[in-house]
């Protein structure tokens, strides 16, 4: 009977365009291939983002500045930085003060392609990351490539990127906040790390969206049964 009630839960929500964060599956490959849900690309002159709430793209703000997004930019669906990504960037800095963003886990994804809109799901192959810490934060950048991507398929860890590749990486997530006369935040990257620690961090994302959010379509089924059987 759960099992029922389930099915009619997915056929359901079938009918209905998913939430980006909670409703579109990491992929049967993850962590080593991931569907990654992309908000932002390098032609956008607006930070767009996906509104917590409703699950439709938001503009956050335009871009004051020069400052443009280098390759594809978003998040990896049903993953959330707590307790295990934070305890993780602990661990490699040697701080004890450092706590999860409670974000979904961000990723940029490099391709040769022009991909010139975001509200897309991309597969990526994940190569690489940055511990970044914002404040006191945890806010890893996965570093991705396309996969099936004529150029960039063929690297497989982040030490295999050209450094200006990389270098324009950093220089965007370090400067993207700043505003010129104005104190600039208080972000780091302690560490740029290569392809093993980021299925690592996702992994650990993974658990902590786990744990916050669990199994929603069982609980529902469940809800839903309890319901039914006692009427």
């Amino acid at each position: 009977m759960e099992r029922q009630f389930s099915r009619l839960w997915q056929k359901l929500g079938r009918r209905y365009q998913s939430h980006p964060w909670h409703g579109i599956n990491l992929g049967d490959d993850a962590p080593e291939v991931v569907m990654s849900f992309i908000e932002m690309t390098p032609s956008d002159t607006v930070k767009y983002e996906i509104d917590k709430e409703s699950g439709f793209l938001k503009v956050d703000r335009p871009q004051k500045f020069s400052n443009i997004v280098p390759a594809l930019y978003g998040f990896l669906p049903q993953t959330y930085c707590s307790e295990k990504v934070a305890e993780r960037c602990n661990e490699k800095t040697g701080r004890t003060d450092i706590v999860g963003d409670e974000d979904p886990l961000d990723i940029i994804v490099l391709t040769d392609r022009n991909i010139t809109h975001g509200n897309i799901i991309v597969p990526a192959i994940p190569i690489g990351g940055f511990r970044m810490i914002d404040d006191n934060e945890a806010d890893d950048k996965i570093i991705a490539v396309l996969k099936g991507d004529q150029i960039y398929s063929g690297y497989n860890d982040v030490s295999d990127l050209p450094q200006t590749v990389v270098n324009r990486l950093r220089h965007y997530f370090l400067t993207y906040k700043n505003i010129p006369g104005e104190e600039s935040a208080k972000v780091e990257i302690a560490e740029t790390y290569g392809k093993e620690d980021a299925l690592e961090v996702i992994r650990r994302s993974r658990e902590d969206y786990a744990s916050v959010y669990g199994n929603i379509e069982k609980e529902m089924s469940r809800a839903t049964m309890d319901l039914f059987n006692a009427q």
